[in-house]
């Protein structure tokens, strides 16, 4: 038996009566039912199923497919349940109304971009965070004083937004009209051709005469435009061949608004700063931030030079093949920079050089290539823990405490010596 789908008739049913037709497994079709399932980029409605005879058992609708013609509604148990019991059924209606909010404004956006841009829609994802359109520009504007354009950017993608709320703002009306045939269907403003043939129904925004959009449509929709509330557009990106926008539309348009807007207010608090001031705040604060870093970048080069000279002394002046400098202010990535000038030539006076950052218990090996700073790493670090690699003449070993990272550098030193 088909099942008869209350949501074609009418979007705004909550609640009904109905009785099971039949089930299969944890799947319950329903003789009438109002519960929408997924379908042309929409999910489903969920809610419950009440006995009549036992108010007290109610089942939680998951999750609803179409089936064919029937409508498979997926409780999570339907034990209790059976054909030809009377029921009570609820939808999710915060659900359902956001759906119809959401798609409805991507409605609204995508044909005023086929108006303005000659851009079609060719895909459409509605995800939990934001929804997505993908704008192909391959047709003429219906405006005729629009000029197709040849990329979207953001500019062009906020005069579409504008316009798209405009229509959100003038109330338009939102008619669902259906078809037996494709021919009938065809006489009708669409800005996309259709897909099939048959049980076609066309959404409308606005008068047939003065569409904002016309399109075939299986998804349920609010009856005014108004009902939307917002449509916020956050990003435009290229995608293939395509371009890719991101956006909200109704309640969740507004949230989105309240959550940057509160960690904007917070952000400019935090400053000092009214908002309208903030980005000038940013910008001095940035400025004195490169300023800093600047004298930072100038203080560490010259301690840099001392550190190198005082590895200098010690090379000259210290017997043995290993030289240890320890270096107590300096990051891993410090003591690499200061090894560069000594990689792979005779300013190491044929010697192992390990400089030891002592905050990070780890050396910079550095030789003139004769000795395998890398080799060296891979067959002595693991004795006491450590790890790391490299090449001829240079190499990193990074070790768990200080007590390791000494002895390792002792055993070079007898190694070496040896």
């Amino acid at each position: 038996m088909k099942t008869t789908k209350l949501y074609q008739k009418d979007v705004y049913i909550k609640e009904w009566q109905t009785t099971i037709e039949r089930i299969d497994e944890n799947r319950v079709y329903l003789q009438e039912s109002a519960f929408f399932p997924e379908g042309g980029g929409q999910s489903c409605d969920i809610g419950t199923i009440t006995l009549c005879s036992d108010p007290s058992k109610t089942f939680a609708v998951i999750d609803v497919q179409e089936d064919g013609d029937d409508v498979a509604h997926t409780v999570s148990s339907a034990d209790g349940l059976h054909a030809g019991d009377a029921v009570s059924c609820v939808l999710d209606w915060d659900r359902r109304f956001d759906n119809m909010q959401r798609h409805c404004g991507e409605h609204i956006l995508s044909g005023i971009f086929y108006q303005e841009c000659g851009g079609v829609n060719r895909g459409f994802h509605m995800g939990e965070d934001y929804m997505t359109i993908d704008i192909s520009l391959e047709d003429e504007p219906t405006n005729p004083e629009a000029v197709r354009p040849s990329e979207l950017n953001m500019d062009l993608a906020k005069h579409c937004e504008l316009l798209a709320n405009q229509v959100v703002w003038s109330n338009a009306p939102v008619t669902v009209l259906r078809f037996d045939t494709r021919e009938e269907a065809e006489k009708m403003p669409l800005r996309k051709k259709l897909a099939f043939d048959e049980d076609i129904s066309i959404v409308c925004v606005g008068s047939i005469e003065n569409a904002a959009d016309c399109v075939a449509c299986c998804g349920t929709h609010p009856n005014t435009a108004g009902q939307v509330g917002l449509i916020k557009i956050f990003k435009v990106e290229k995608y293939k061949d395509m371009f890719r926008i991101y956006f909200e539309a109704g309640q969740r348009a507004l949230l989105d608004y309240d959550f940057k807007h509160d960690m904007l207010t917070d952000l400019s608090n935090r400053y000092s700063s009214s908002i309208e001031d903030f980005p000038k705040k940013i910008h001095s604060q940035e400025e004195h931030l490169a300023a800093v870093k600047n004298d930072l970048y100038q203080l560490k080069k010259a301690f840099m030079d001392i550190e190198s000279k005082r590895l200098d002394d010690a090379i000259s002046s210290e017997p043995g093949a290993v030289v240890v400098l320890p270096l107590e202010n300096f990051t891993i990535d410090d003591a690499f920079n200061m090894a560069k000038p000594y990689m792979g030539n005779d300013r190491t006076g044929g010697k192992l050089l390990l400089l030891y950052s002592v905050p990070a218990t780890s050396y910079v090996l550095v030789s003139d290539g004769n000795i395998k700073c890398g080799q060296l790493v891979r067959e002595y670090a693991n004795f006491y823990q450590g790890k790391g690699g490299g090449n001829d003449v240079s190499a990193r070993a990074i070790f768990p405490s200080d007590e390791d990272a000494r002895l390792f550098a002792d055993l070079l030193a007898k190694h070496l010596q040896g």
